[in-house]
């Protein structure tokens, strides 16, 4: 992903299995902080929740949202980045989070009654790394 410091890049990748540390905010302005699963393509950090979720309310109606990347093996090493909701989307989410599952759990995901999975793609605007 372009503008990510190169000596950053591993924590992007499948093999990390790093977590992505979401914040958005509340209606009220107060932060709300979720650890979730993620990946990425060219341009964008892709997450999966169920819609409905605290998450999901705050970024449609709020869609900026801060983000840190940890390094499972060295916790004082992370990114740190601002960054806008740029679409989301339920086509292709079943199957996206089934993807991260296989990352994350190395197996499929396993299918909740009554749940709607969402895409969110998620420009950076802003990306520092320590």
């Amino acid at each position: 992903m372009k503008n990510f410091p190169a000596e950053y890049l591993d924590l992007l990748k499948d093999e990390a299995k790093a977590y992505l540390y979401l914040a958005t905010t509340m209606a009220d302005g107060s932060p709300q902080v979720t650890p979730i699963w993620f990946n990425m393509d060219e341009d964008y950090i892709l997450i999966n929740t169920n819609e409905g979720r605290t998450k999901d309310k705050n970024m449609k109606a709020r869609p900026k949202v801060a983000l840190v990347i940890q390094d499972p093996k060295t916790p004082y090493r992370y990114i740190q980045i601002r960054g806008e909701i740029a679409e989301h989307t339920t086509q292709g989410a079943d199957e996206h989070i089934s993807a991260l599952s296989m990352k994350y759990e190395g197996k499929p995901w396993e299918y909740r009654e009554g749940q709607k999975r969402i895409i969110y793609k998620i420009k950076p605007i802003k990306i520092d790394a320590h």
